[in-house]
């Protein structure tokens, strides 16, 4: 994950000489328009494969279709350069499977936690909801079961743009910063991790699995509702087949949210004042999405955050760190000084005739 992916160089991409043989290279414009033509064949690929097979939330598949973008994006490389993609993203989906497949897991361990949930999110917010978890009465006051009502059409894309949206990031940036992308999946890894661990450790049940064992008035899952309003049911089939196979207990903290806040803080540093508002819209939005779905309770919400701020704090110490060190390391690494570039000069001029006299 330290090597650098190949790309032009700045002579190549101009279409200027490059030495070997003063043969141009094929122009600017050329390259752009190839690149879009390649874009826009796997943007069309991809909503046809969308609608017929579902959302490629499965890392193998998804892994497939980054790639497929890597290479229509770099048309214009050699082999090595979509080689390149291959070799610094398949332990990020390696990882990304055995954390799938291990979080299914984490519900067989112990008991979840259920009444600790509701109890919190009661004291929080139950004397604005007349005694009442969020969930229970967002569903009671916004939910309709006869009909799906425009804010679960959104509620669906932004539950559904967990999905897509770091792994665009992710993307992005190994395309054109690559050094950002490090940064970007070190965090990755260990927010991630750090949520494996805590399902392993206390397994806690959502809303609307309280609502069916009866912990809770009834709660509908409401979270890819909105989805079917556009004839998009199989785009979410992939979705919804993993919601049934994933961990049911797996409440705290919730990525999803943790995510999206993640995503956001990430660039925060990098833009303009103005937009940080803007940006922080998304987390919010999710918020919304997963208390009124039945997805989370707001105490989660809050862990997921606090996990957010708790892997940035970490990654960047481990960074300065290891920078400190590396400092050192060149500090304490003797300099080469011209008295000992004509020693070995001197050296080589010796041994030469030695060498021709044994040939």
């Amino acid at each position: 994950m330290t090597n650098q992916p190949y790309d032009t160089t700045e002579a190549e991409a101009a279409g200027t000489s490059t030495g070997h043989g003063d043969e141009p290279r094929r122009p600017r414009r050329r390259i752009t328009v190839t690149r879009s033509r390649a874009v826009a064949a796997w943007a069309v690929l991809l909503v046809a494969a969308c609608l017929a097979f579902g959302l490629p939330t499965d890392p193998g598949y998804a892994f497939l279709w980054l790639w497929a973008l890597a290479v229509a994006w770099r048309i214009d490389q050699p082999v090595r350069s979509h080689l390149a993609f291959a070799r610094d993203w398949l332990p990020v989906i390696a990882l990304l499977t055995v954390y799938n497949l291990s979080r299914g897991f984490a519900d067989n361990i112990r008991e979840p936690h259920v009444t600790e949930l509701i109890n919190a999110d009661l004291r929080m917010f139950g004397w604005l909801t007349d005694g009442k978890v969020p969930t229970v009465w967002l569903q009671q006051e916004l939910y309709d079961p006869s009909r799906v009502q425009w804010w679960e059409v959104l509620v669906s894309y932004v539950y559904f743009s967990h999905f897509v949206v770091a792994l665009g990031v992710a993307i992005a940036l190994w395309l054109t910063a690559r050094p950002r992308w490090a940064a970007f999946m070190r965090r990755w890894f260990v927010l991630s991790l750090a949520g494996l661990i805590t399902y392993f450790l206390y397994p806690a049940a959502p809303p609307w699995w309280a609502a069916v064992h009866g912990y809770l008035e009834p709660v509908e899952r409401l979270s890819l509702r909105g989805g079917a309003e556009f004839g998009m049911h199989g785009a979410f089939s992939l979705i919804r087949l993993g919601q049934l196979a994933s961990n049911p207990v797996a409440a705290i903290p919730s990525l999803h949210t943790a995510f999206a806040l993640f995503v956001v803080l990430f660039f925060v540093g990098r833009i303009r004042k103005r937009y940080v508002a803007i940006l922080l819209l998304y987390p919010l939005a999710m918020t919304f999405t997963l208390v009124y779905s039945g997805e989370h309770y707001v105490i989660d919400v809050l862990i997921g955050w606090a996990y957010v701020l708790g892997t940035f704090a970490i990654v960047s110490f481990g960074e300065r760190w290891w920078r400190r060190r590396r400092l050192r390391q060149r500090a304490t690494t003797p300099t080469p000084t011209p008295d000992d570039g004509d020693a070995a000069a001197d050296q080589r001029e010796h041994s030469e005739p030695k060498q021709s006299a044994a040939s």
